[in-house]
């Protein structure tokens, strides 16, 4: 028994975590483009309590008007935001069961009049050629709306060891392909970077239609998609890049008030990322199990399952990974508790 369980749980913790990096990998890379005759574009930034990014933010895009929506920071964001070149415009009061982000979100758009609308978070930055490079991209590809996926950086020990195994989860469920195919329903998106054509972001509803959810990035996705849209998920690890949480407290309360929402929209892909959760989980006490059962062989099969399949994504620090299984455990199952209950989370000082 413990030697059949041993293998079976190497061999899923193979197929889910190798499908989960040719997963990402099969979404395009951002191509450095030139793009002589740009059409006018507008970045958005919401931003609450920024004042430590927002300037690296702001100064990612020198040549392009770039309007900062002011959340009702209670630091010196929007100071530093009208300092580095920003124009700084203040986030209107929520509506009744609104959220922060895209009732931001939906103010730069109707404070802005440029035909594209490149809506990016606080905690971005990047290259010069990003912009031309999208742009030309979606030009060439006639593209209505457009969202990538940036170089995450991870500093402190808490990054560095939950965050890639996150991500890692999260794209066992994805299919690439499928979300970049009119074909299909399936959606993703990120709004860390997201590029619509101004008259389709109208068309669809905006922010406004997605204002309720914490989510709004998929709920987006979704729209377009079932719209019929021109729409692409790409990635744009050299051009573009994010450092999404500072600490563990950040990390924790970040995927606690959307990880699990994240799996209701898609009962395929909730089904895939919980299955390939519980196998690595699974994956010390079974290979403990199987050692104490003397079956060495399954047991050093399921001993190096999980850091070598994790490996191009930890690098020399695959020795994290074990913390990282079970550090996001507990992140998973707060944020079901959360989503079950109705409890909400706190996020910046706003409880969501």
């Amino acid at each position: 028994m413990p030697e059949s369980l041993a293998i079976a749980v190497a061999l899923g913790i193979l197929i889910f975590f190798w499908k989960s990096r040719a997963n990402y990998l099969a979404l395009p890379s951002l191509p450095i483009l030139d793009n002589p005759n740009p059409p006018s574009v507008t970045v958005i930034i919401p931003a609450r309590d920024e004042a430590q990014s927002i300037a690296r933010a702001v100064l990612s895009f020198p040549n392009t008007p770039v309007l900062v929506v002011d959340d009702a920071s209670t630091d010196s964001t929007a100071e530093i935001a009208a300092r580095a070149g920003a124009r700084v415009i203040p986030a209107p009061p929520l509506p009744s069961g609104a959220l922060g982000k895209p009732n931001a979100c939906q103010a730069g758009a109707d404070a802005s009049s440029s035909d594209w609308l490149l809506f990016a978070d606080a905690d971005t930055w990047f290259d010069p050629r990003f912009l031309p490079s999208l742009l030309a991209y979606a030009a060439r590809e006639n593209l209505d709306a457009a969202s990538l996926f940036p170089h995450q950086h991870c500093l402190t020990l808490a990054e560095q060891t939950l965050l890639p195994y996150a991500f890692a989860l999260y794209f066992t469920g994805v299919d690439a392909r499928a979300v970049n195919s009119p074909r299909s329903p399936e959606s993703l998106g990120n709004g860390q970077c997201f590029l619509f054509r101004r008259a389709i972001y109208q068309a669809i509803g905006g922010h406004r239609a997605v204002i309720n959810t914490v989510i709004e990035d998929i709920a987006l996705a979704r729209l377009l998609k079932q719209n019929g849209l021109r729409y692409r998920v790409l990635r744009a690890e050299s051009l573009a890049h994010v450092r999404m949480y500072s600490s563990f407290a950040a990390i924790f309360r970040g995927f606690a008030k959307n990880a699990f929402r994240f799996l209701t929209v898609n009962p395929i892909t909730a089904a895939q990322v919980i299955l390939a959760s519980i196998l690595a989980t699974s994956w010390l006490p079974v290979l403990l199990w199987a050692a104490l059962e003397s079956q060495w062989i399954p047991a050093a099969l399921l001993f190096l399952s999980l850091p070598a399949v994790l490996l191009p994504i930890y690098g020399k620090r695959v020795w994290l990974v074990p913390a990282a299984v079970y550090g996001f455990q507990l992140i998973a199952l707060a944020s079901l508790a959360a989503t079950l209950t109705g409890r909400k989370v706190t996020w910046k000082g706003r409880r969501v």
